[in-house]
């Protein structure tokens, strides 16, 4: 929720929504300004802490598969209905990561809005969490997935299947995680040691090969297929972003080339299809058709790869004060135009190869690296070298 709004906020600077009324429970009664749902998101989370100090992962997380509090040892039995556990042990690294992400996004509209005690409470509880995640979160190659309801680490060198994991590679370096002390790049690496391959990244190596109870539904599929080893389109943009924050964005490049639509039509006979819409999954190295793709439109894929492309690797990007200009594409691609409409307004900008961070605005340069927003229905000409 706080994703969604900042990230709506920075395009349209319409930050009037945040004094919205919204249900809580769907009660009307309950309705209180979207803010107060914002604060609420934050809340959630701190106050819901597992014995690492991470946060507890409830039912699942972002992969609705790994179920490490609802077990079910009847077959056919639903694992979204399995009755769930009493205790609060199983956490999420995950949820950490995204957390570290996003919650200072929520200090920030907490700061403009001159609530700076909250902002502080927020950027306490973000360093604790960062903490938590250095201490706990860490396996020593890889940032962990989890810990099951037993207190035992998913995600591990110390598992025999499920090592590592992609979700918490991308979103942990997301959150800032590792980028003083080498682990992000030592984590990026072991992705593309253990999880890369011809066909994109998977989504955890190796593959189970048998049904863990501890798990739930994410060892119930064959080794390779969906979340059980194969390439889960949706989070490898994760990792293209991760990549240029860390520094490597020709590596991102080529992971966002192989599970492109485009990019793989010369494989078509064994991507099978269509070449305009992304795969939910390509099935893994451990499945006997690698490389065949399934599940068309039914993924959250093309947004992410939209965002990881036109705001990380290209690098243009809307920030709550202008555009930001972060190229990181050029050593690859070389230099290239980009025209976006922004608030009402229209921006050229040209992005020069080689260049050393120079930002000029309609001819004339100014520091950092943010336009500054400009009247509605004007025309801004900005030039990156």
């Amino acid at each position: 929720l706080i994703f969604g709004t900042t990230v709506y906020l920075k395009e349209t600077g319409d930050f009037s929504i945040l004094d919205e009324q919204v249900d809580f429970d769907n009660d009307p009664t309950l309705a209180r300004p979207l803010f107060e749902h914002l604060v609420a998101s934050w809340r959630h989370v701190v106050e819901n802490l597992g014995p690492h100090g991470l946060p507890l992962i409830g039912r699942a997380d972002w992969n609705d598969c790994l179920n490490l509090n609802c077990f079910s040892d009847a077959p056919g039995e639903s694992f979204q209905t399995t009755a769930n556990s009493e205790g609060r042990v199983a956490e999420s690294v995950f949820i950490a990561g995204m957390f570290t992400a996003i919650a200072p996004e929520l200090s920030e509209l907490a700061s403009r809005r001159g609530e700076n005690a909250l902002a502080a409470a927020i950027d306490q509880d973000v360093a604790k969490m960062r903490q938590a995640i250095h201490d706990h979160g860490w396996d020593g190659a890889w940032f962990r997935r989890a810990y099951d309801a037993f207190g035992a680490p998913v995600g591990s060198i110390e598992n025999e299947e499920g090592k590592i994991y992609i979700e918490p590679q991308g979103m942990c370096i997301m959150g800032g995680n590792g980028l003083d002390d080498g682990r992000a790049k030592q984590a990026l690496d072991s992705v593309a040691e253990r999880l890369a391959c011809d066909h994109g990244i998977a989504i955890l190596a190796p593959a189970y090969t048998g049904y863990h109870l501890e798990l739930g539904e994410i060892s119930s599929y064959p080794p390779g297929y969906k979340e059980n080893g194969g390439v889960f389109c949706h989070n490898n943009p994760w990792i293209f972003i991760a990549e240029t924050i860390a520094g490597d964005p020709a590596r991102a490049f080529d992971y966002y080339r192989k599970i492109n639509p485009v990019y793989r039509e010369p494989i078509s006979d064994l991507h099978g299809l269509e070449p305009y819409a992304f795969a939910q999954m390509i099935a893994g190295p451990q499945a006997p058709n690698y490389g065949q793709a399934k599940n068309s439109w039914l993924t959250g894929t093309a947004a992410w790869v939209y965002v990881a492309v036109t705001q990380h690797l290209i690098g243009i990007r809307p920030g709550f004060d202008g555009l930001i200009i972060d190229p990181k594409l050029t050593e690859v691609i070389g230099g290239y135009e980009v025209t976006r409409r922004y608030r009402d307004a229209t921006y050229h900008v040209q992005v020069r190869a080689g260049g050393t961070g120079t930002l000029s605005v309609d001819g004339q340069e100014i520091p950092g690296n943010v336009i500054p927003m400009a009247a509605a229905g004007t025309v801004v000409n900005a030039v990156w070298e």
